[in-house]
């Protein structure tokens, strides 16, 4: 239990302080180091001229690798540290710039800022930076919809779910899932390039992803102003979802606000036909942002109150 109250910690200094730019400036961060070990390994594993199959053994392979190397840097750190709750208390400050509480809701309310004033420049500016869609597409309702299901899938991604494998596993735990997490990020997707090397990516994120997205949507639907809604909504659209992660605490959010998620959009120029989470309800506007930040916000300190519970009772 010391290393739930480990994430506590994590989660307060991350909430007070997020990263601070001059400290990214000065060293980057540990996700960057990452997937500069990534990088290198997709580009000297990952060859066009190798068959598929060939190509998909590498891909599990510089999985693996990957994940070892940041399990065992972890499990060194953890190692070397000292026991009781100094140790406990360095384990989380270790584990805060792996928790991205501050740096969510800092972009998603960059979103909702300029779009309740009316600057929809501005606002497909600012949603460019946190989804990969075609902002210069977005109307109102598309900004909205894009900044809400960013938060809602990011809160799984990057706060509930490193938490989660730091709370069982302390610094092994957290830097393991988030090498995970960077792995399917990168090479994870279904391109020309990615199919084969990134299959084992993908299927070891959705594997380390699927009880946090599942608490994620249940922590949502707790906070709710609309709890029947949003259960309603979660158990019967989140398999509806082209994730078999994403689409849990995406629904929950959907009901809890009252609009639909999800839908038709488009990427890179090319249309995908995404089913409708929510169907029949109405478009997100921009105050449905600040409504989902509020559901975040508590959601997220109600998941700090039961590690907390866990910790100290």
């Amino acid at each position: 239990m010391g290393f739930a109250g480990a994430m506590v910690v994590a989660m307060a200094v991350d909430a007070l302080m997020g990263w601070p730019s001059w400290l990214f400036a000065r060293i980057g961060h540990p996700v960057t180091w990452l997937g500069r070990l990534i990088a290198a390994i997709d580009a000297g594993w990952n060859r066009s001229s190798d068959p598929p199959a060939l190509r998909r053994a590498a891909g599990i392979a510089s999985a693996l690798l990957a994940i070892v190397l940041a399990v065992a840097f972890g499990w060194v750190l953890q190692f070397l540290l000292p026991s009781g709750w100094i140790g406990i208390t360095l384990v989380g400050i270790l584990a805060w710039p792996l928790v991205a509480l501050r740096s969510l809701h800092d972009h998603v309310a960059a979103v909702a800022r300029p779009l309740l004033a009316g600057d929809i420049a501005a606002a497909r500016e600012a949603v460019s930076r946190i989804v990969g869609r075609d902002p210069a597409a977005l109307d109102e309702a598309g900004i909205a919809r894009a900044a809400i299901e960013s938060l809602a899938e990011n809160a799984s991604d990057g706060i509930v779910a490193p938490v989660f494998w730091g709370a069982l596993f302390g610094l092994p735990g957290i830097l393991g899932y988030k090498a995970i997490n960077t792995l399917d990020s990168m090479i994870g997707h279904r391109s020309e390039r990615h199919e084969a090397f990134g299959w084992a990516a993908a299927r070891i994120d959705d594997v380390a992803n699927f009880i946090p997205a599942r608490l994620t949507g249940f922590l949502f639907v707790l906070l709710a102003p609309r709890r029947s809604e949003a259960l309603a909504c979660m158990t019967r659209d989140a398999r509806r979802h082209r994730s078999p992660n994403a689409g849990w605490p995406e629904a929950a959010m959907a009901g809890a606000l009252g609009v639909r998620l999800s839908g038709p959009r488009i990427y890179h120029g090319s249309a995908t036909d995404e089913p409708w989470l929510n169907e029949g309800a109405r478009d997100p506007l921009a105050a449905d942002i600040g409504e989902a930040l509020t559901i975040y916000r508590r959601a997220m300190l109600l998941f700090a109150g039961l590690l907390a519970i866990l910790a100290f009772a």
